[in-house]
Formats: structure tokens, sequence, C-alpha cells
């Protein structure tokens, strides 16, 4: 018996469910959309006559395309050879069109989500990385009864753009907002008219509200059920602004993606949450809060225009978070030791700075965390929100660890038999 309980554990953390499933058709469950983390949706790319190589050893690589739609992110294997991968970034990496105001591909490259509309098109390819893909989460929602494509639905999104403020071009978010709201109503649709459950994972979680908020109201309450948003918070996060201040000085081909695109902006902190008399970075001859953030990211070594941008582009999104206003629930970790400020005691902000930890997730601060509860909570038209903070639970862990995927799942499942309580028992599901 103990060499199968290891075999068993999944059945074992799932059998509540299992019990539900089975007393209810899977007419009754309510179609579920999911949106994941940054970088786990997979792009392809196809490249054109138009698309001019960085290099001779590019170009005759950029020949074994031969116009074909090919795994642009993730392909660990390219990614991993040094011969390759600079063409790969070059491939991956995006350009501000000052004319038309808007970031868009290099010139000959074309890119595309990978299965939109299916979750299998963001399920990491790498074993190691499934927990932080929603990989455990589609495993427990396909064990209670849901099926890809037909009560399961996936969002994936160009992790490399983000959404640009109101009167701001962005044609890559607009295009996404399209596709999702024809999948919600799709899902719908096909359920016998059931509302949507949105699930989101972190940096999807910030796609997930801009699309809700930029939707007619009267539309989100005829389509989304319930929008259950997993470890985001409502102002960025410290750890952040060391990734971007390292990237600048950073010579490898994925930094060169990093600094080439808008969502190098979005986590970080807002001074809509963080104090600010609170710094943030620290060094020897000058402190930086989040109210100084565009003074950061000069410091940093960033262009003008691109300090331009976050203050035009980004800095109006995260003073403009809001509530959905649609029946919501925040499930974050807290409690795990976090990055709450950052000391470059010379200025250098391409060395490993010393870090002062404070509490949240292990990313997301707990200022950012509990910031929800007064953002959304508060908010007058708001009129259902539910907090779950899980204590000692890591960013991750709250789509993977069984704990936390015991409290999501009945978050999700709440709503597909609160209206059927002669077959279920609801106390039972809020209680798992």
């Amino acid at each position: 018996m103990a060499t199968q309980l290891p075999r068993l554990l999944p059945l074992l953390l799932f059998l509540p469910f299992f019990h539900i499933a089975a007393s209810t058709s899977p007419s009754g469950l309510h179609p579920v959309v999911l949106l994941p983390d940054t970088t786990c949706s997979q792009l392809e790319a196809r490249l054109t006559d138009a698309y001019v190589p960085p290099s001779p050893q590019c170009a005759a690589h950029h020949k074994d395309h031969d116009g074909r739609w090919l795994r642009l992110w993730k392909n660990t294997t390219e990614l991993d050879d040094p011969a390759v991968a600079p063409c790969v970034a070059d491939q991956l990496r995006l350009v501000f069109d000052h004319v038309a105001g808007d970031y868009r591909n290099v010139p000959g490259v074309e890119t595309r989500v990978l299965d939109f509309g299916s979750t299998r098109g963001f399920l990491a390819d790498e074993p190691a990385n499934r927990n932080r893909c929603m990989g455990r989460l589609v495993e427990a929602l396909e064990e209670v009864g849901y099926r890809d494509g037909e009560t399961l639905f996936g969002a994936p999104y160009d992790f490399r753009q983000s959404p640009a403020a109101l009167g701001q071009p962005c044609r890559a978010f607009s295009r996404y907002r399209q596709r999702l709201r024809a999948l919600v109503e799709h899902a719908s649709r096909t359920n016998g008219d059931k509302p949507v459950v949105l699930v989101s994972h972190s940096e999807g979680g910030y796609f997930a509200l801009e699309f809700l908020n930029r939707s007619p109201l009267p539309w989100r309450r005829r389509h989304i059920k319930h929008f259950v948003m997993a470890s985001t918070g409502a102002g960025g996060f410290v750890k952040f602004m060391e990734v971007v201040a390292s990237c600048v000085s950073d010579v490898s081909p994925l930094a060169r993606v990093r600094r080439s695109v808008p969502s190098k902006f979005t986590p970080l902190p807002s001074p809509k949450v963080f104090d600010r008399d609170a710094p943030l970075v620290v060094t020897r001859d000058k402190n930086y809060t989040a109210h100084d953030m565009p003074a950061f990211l000069a410091a940093a070594g960033l262009p003008e225009f691109e300090v331009t941008l976050y203050e035009t582009r980004e800095l109006p999104m995260a003073m403009n978070f809001r509530a959905p206003v649609v029946p919501t629930t925040c499930i974050n970790g807290i409690g795990v030791p976090t990055a709450e400020k950052l000391v470059y005691w010379d200025g250098n902000f391409g060395e490993d700075p010393e870090t002062v930890y404070g509490d949240g997730d292990g990313l997301v601060n707990s200022a950012s965390i509990l910031a929800l509860d007064t953002v959304i909570g508060d908010d007058p038209m708001q009129q259902y929100y539910k907090s779950i903070k899980i204590a000692g639970m890591y960013h991750a862990g709250v789509i993977s660890d069984g704990v936390a995927l015991e409290r999501l799942i009945s978050e999700i499942l709440r709503d597909s038999f609160v209206q059927d309580s002669k077959k279920v028992d609801y106390r039972r599901v809020a209680q798992l």
C-alpha cells in the first residue's frame, strides 16, 4: 500500500470533487475561460521577404523557415543554442512605431498565439513550468468534468504586449479584446447560455481586468458569472524594478527582447498603492519610491522616449486600476518573504542588489495584495467581492499547491452548483 500511495495522492486530493461531479450532469457546469501568467502563452512566427536577418548566420537560419508558421516562443532547443538564440530574439523583439504611436513586430515578422480558445496553447512544454502555467489547475478541472473546447477554454495572449491607457493606440490589445469577447460569447452560447467563469493568474489578471473594464456593463452582467483572479495585486511589485534595471545592462539575447517590449512596465510598483514616503530602491545618492518611477527608469539607463512611454501609456493604467463590477474573488498567498526594498549602494543598477524582505507571496508585495480590498472591495459599484489569503503560499502555488487548488476549484465550482441546491450540498462545496 505504501508504494501505491504517491500514485493515489492526486485521486485523494480531488475525491470530494469526484463526488460532486458524479451527482451533477456536465450541463450543470458553467463554462470556464483561463488567462495564464506572462510567458506561458506560446507564440508562432512566420517570416516574409521583408524580414532582414541581423547576421549572415541568421540569414542561413531564416532560409529554413520557408514561409511556414514555426514555434517562436517557447522554442527551448533554439533558445539554448548560442548560435541561434540571437536570431530568435531578433524575431521576438518589438519596435515602437513613432508615427503610429504603437508597438509592432519587426518588419517581416508575423506572429500569432498558439491554439487560442484552448488551454493547450499555454501549457508549458517543460514539465517544471507546468505548475506555473496552470497545468495542475487544468488537470483538476478536467477531473471534475470540464472538457477542453467544450466547457473549458483558454485565452492565451501575446505577453510581449500590454494594454495601453485609454486614448493611446494599442492594436494588439484591441484585437485580443475582440477575440476574447467572441470566445466568452461562444463558451456561453454552446453551454446553454450560461454565463462564464473567468479565471486568471498573475499577469493574466491585468489583461482580464482591462478586458472587463472596457466591456459594456450590460455585456459583463450578461456573460460573466464570476471573475476569479489569482496571484495578482492592485499595484505591481518591487522585485520587477530589479528586473527592469538589470535588463538595461544585460547583453543576452532575451534581455534585448525584454528591453523592447511594453510589458516590461506593467508589474512596476504603482504610486496608487505604494507609500510616497517608502523608498523601494536605495542608493547612496538618492532613494526612489513608486512616485519616483520615471527618475528611477532614467537612472537605470532607459532612453528618454521610453520613460515618456511609461508616463503616457503605463502610468495612467496603474493609476486607473479599478473594480471590474462583476462578482469577483481574489485569491493570494501571503506570509512569504518578499522583496520590499532593493539597495544599490554604489548606484550600479547592473549589479545584484542587497534585498530587504517584507511580506507577500514571494513576488507580489502584501501592500499590493491588501490594496485589492480597498480598490475593488470598497468600490460602491462592486456588489460582490471576496478575498482569500492563504498563509505561507507562494505566487505560483495558488494554482498548483494541493491546498490552494482546493480553494480555487471550490470557487469555480460554486457557480456551477449554486442553482442546483437539491442535488448538491452547497455548504460542502464552500468548505472544500
